[in-house]
């Protein structure tokens, strides 16, 4: 291994897609979301385990996000979540299935299909019902059915909203009004064109807790990765470890490691491996100065000193350890779950701050 690497399982991440289909109707689709390059494990990896398995869509936050796939030999059907209208020509140029999440965008896109003599174009609808970040509004429904009404250019193949709440069940009133709420719009929608709409609403909590909701598709997201489900970890893995090797060992004997000085070496003296993967990699500062420890060799050793750009440094003191051997940043251990604890944040952030650089590789 010559550099900070994310090792995908490919046994890991069957598993837990097989644990999701598993709660689900057997005709149930499912839409793999893999933007942010794939919850930062790596969307043209991760897309084309889920192509390999005849996966139903993918879904992405944007039109960028999906000419990287459709340029990377990923044939699934792709919906981009997020489009802005700058970007319509992109995409239909590549393909790609946008979600309409105002009337603004619809009018803009309808244009540009009339325009181009463009017919029978797959377009998803987002239904705003409670989560207020964006999608058609009810008081734009009736505006919407107008637009949509006898339009030859498009063609809608699913109407979906989010759920905001869909993991606390303290609001599990307002997940079931909202799930009503989406079916009446979803059906009144389809009755207007007159043709069959898939409908989804459930996200990863969805699929686990509101299960006899799942409609035709369902979304399959943090869930996949194998994180944010304290309940769950004998089901769901971490699909992923994240590794550095090392690639300096010293034996200091006193004085003090990193920036700032911050990291102390004991009376006895210590043994500081470096790693080369720093916060510019995806090793939040925070977890410096013993924050944490890191997996090398079956055994847990502590950060010491500051976390550099590049680099990381660890205690690694009665462990027996060379220069090559690979450090866990996070994976099985420390759990992403855990180091987002520690941070305050989730694990969503925890993954996605993984950056480009860092090489991701497919293994069993």
């Amino acid at each position: 291994m010559k550099q900070a690497s994310i090792l995908i399982s490919r046994k890991k991440l069957l598993n837990n897609y097989n644990f999701f289909k598993s709660k689900l109707a057997k005709d149930t689709k499912i839409i793999t979301l893999v933007k942010a390059n794939g919850y930062g494990m790596g969307d043209i990896q991760i897309s084309s385990i889920i192509q390999d398995i005849g996966g139903d869509y993918l879904g992405v936050a944007s039109t960028y996000e999906g000419i990287r796939l459709a340029t990377n030999s990923i044939k699934i059907p792709i919906m981009v979540l997020n489009p802005l209208v700058e970007t319509i020509e992109d995409i239909v140029k590549h393909n790609l299935e946008p979600t309409i999440i105002n009337i603004q965008f619809i009018i803009a896109l309808n244009k540009y299909l009339k325009e181009n003599q463009i017919y029978n174009y797959p377009v998803h609808i987002n239904i705003d019902t409670g989560m207020q970040r964006a999608g058609v509004t009810l008081e734009d429904i009736s505006i919407f059915l107008e637009l949509i009404r006898n339009n030859r250019h498009i063609i809608i193949k699913s109407v979906f909203t989010h759920l905001a709440a869909a993991d606390e069940p303290i609001h599990d009133q307002f997940t079931n009004e909202q799930i009503n709420l989406f079916f009446t719009i979803a059906t009144s929608i389809e009755q207007e064109c007159g043709y069959k709409i898939f409908k989804h609403a459930l996200n990863s909590w969805g699929i686990q807790r509101f299960s006899t909701n799942n409609f035709d598709m369902a979304r399959l997201g943090i869930g996949l990765y194998g994180t944010g489900y304290e309940n769950n970890q004998d089901s769901l893995f971490p699909v992923a470890d994240f590794v550095a090797p090392i690639i300096h060992i010293k034996e200091a004997k006193g004085g003090t490691v990193g920036y700032g000085r911050h990291g102390k070496i004991s009376e006895n003296g210590d043994t500081i491996a470096t790693i080369c993967a720093g916060y510019a990699d995806g090793i939040d500062r925070r977890l410096g100065n013993g924050a944490i420890r890191f997996s090398l060799n079956g055994k847990m050793v502590p950060t010491i000193g500051n976390i550099c750009m590049d680099t990381t440094m660890l205690n690694i003191s009665g462990v027996d350890a060379k220069i090559g051997d690979l450090v866990t940043i996070f994976g099985s251990a420390p759990h992403p779950n855990y180091i987002a604890s520690i941070l305050g944040t989730i694990s969503y952030e925890v993954l996605t701050s993984v950056s480009s650089r860092v090489a991701r590789i497919i293994t069993e």
